[in-house]
């Protein structure tokens, strides 16, 4: 019965589709335009129902939830326009503050300075100095710390690794993915707390060190390049590693030669903006001791020397244009 209703609904378009067919014969071609239009409509009006489609796009549903977590954030916290205005003495600072921005100060404005005491310019410079240093520092061990954990924490070095285990027992399939889960689950933990935090802990659990600044900059920061790692390198093209591995290479040679070469640019080109990161994050953790330009900052706006304030912060501006050049560099070289 279902055949034959089938069978007349095609001989039924046929027929009609022949009709049209022949009244557009005995038509000129401006009424034949004008009906395969009106034909093109009818067909478009029946496939789009607008009753049909969703009211909010996924994009536009994403867009409302955030504005909606953000109008009830604002609610919660009780945010005004009025919290903006300063008081009277916050005023006084903040005008005093930004009256020095254009004129910054050339020698130290307190009365009383260390005779042995270097000028201020040179010494904003040793600032911004150890600020590279400690800079620097963090990101050798963040970049050997996040290159291991990324690489063990990447899903084409565990499908390798399954690869390389073939028939082995399923205790050992277990295992080596019981290890790469713990590895993300390390990395998630480490990236997930802030450096100023690190720092809190390390200065008070091992006193003002630069070993304990160091290490506050360097955990979370390896935990963000092993993430990015990770995921670089899953998502290299494959095709090397395809052909290595039809020619009958071991699951790691088919990593180091296969993937490895096609994801180092990336990985290179990111290191060196996370050294741009590491060198705020190396000016901010001076706030809590060490000599960086941060507590140099801190210790001239504590004096209300807000002409000193703006010479060490013009230093690290220009610190960190000096390095963007500089890593700019290098990154168009990587893409060459």
């Amino acid at each position: 019965m279902k055949k034959r209703r089938k069978n007349r609904e095609q001989e039924t378009g046929k027929d009609s589709e022949a009709g049209r067919t022949t009244l557009r014969s005995t038509m000129g071609p401006a009424e034949s335009s004008a009906m395969d239009e009106q034909s093109g409509k009818s067909h478009a009006g029946r496939q789009t129902r607008p009753g049909l489609q969703p009211l909010l796009s996924p994009r536009r549903l994403v867009l409302l939830m955030i504005s909606a977590a953000g109008l009830w954030a604002y609610l919660y916290l009780g945010i005004g326009p009025g919290d903006l205005l300063p008081g009277t003495g916050q005023a006084k600072a903040l005008t005093g503050f930004f009256s020095r921005a254009l004129s910054p100060a050339l020698d130290y404005e307190s009365g009383f300075v260390a005779r042995d005491a270097a000028p201020l310019l040179l010494n904003a410079l040793d600032a911004a100095r150890r600020t590279v240093v400690f800079a620097a520092a963090a990101m050798s061990l963040a970049l050997v710390a996040g290159v291991v954990l990324g690489f063990a924490g990447s899903k084409s070095w565990r499908d390798l690794q399954g690869r390389m285990a073939g028939g082995a027992s399923r205790h050992l399939r277990i295992r080596s993915s019981g290890f790469y889960v713990a590895v993300r689950m390390l990395i998630t933990m480490m990236r997930s707390v802030h450096e100023l935090i690190w720092a809190v802990l390390f200065l008070a659990a091992l006193g003002l060190s630069n070993l304990s600044a160091v290490i506050a900059i360097a955990i979370p920061y390896a935990g963000t390049l092993a993430k990015v790692f990770s995921e670089m390198i899953d998502e290299t093209p494959r095709d090397a590693a395809r052909a290595l591995s039809e020619a009958g290479a071991s699951g790691g040679q088919v990593f180091a030669f296969g993937l490895l070469p096609r994801a180092i640019p990336d990985m290179s080109a990111y290191t060196l903006y996370r050294f741009e990161c590491a060198l705020r994050s190396s000016a901010v953790v001076g706030f809590f001791g060490p000599e960086t330009l941060g507590k140099f900052i801190k210790l001239s706006w504590n004096e209300n020397h807000y002409g000193e304030v703006w010479t060490y912060l013009y230093a690290l501006f220009l610190l960190i244009v000096v390095v963007d050049w500089w890593s700019g560099a290098l990154r168009k070289r990587f893409a060459a």
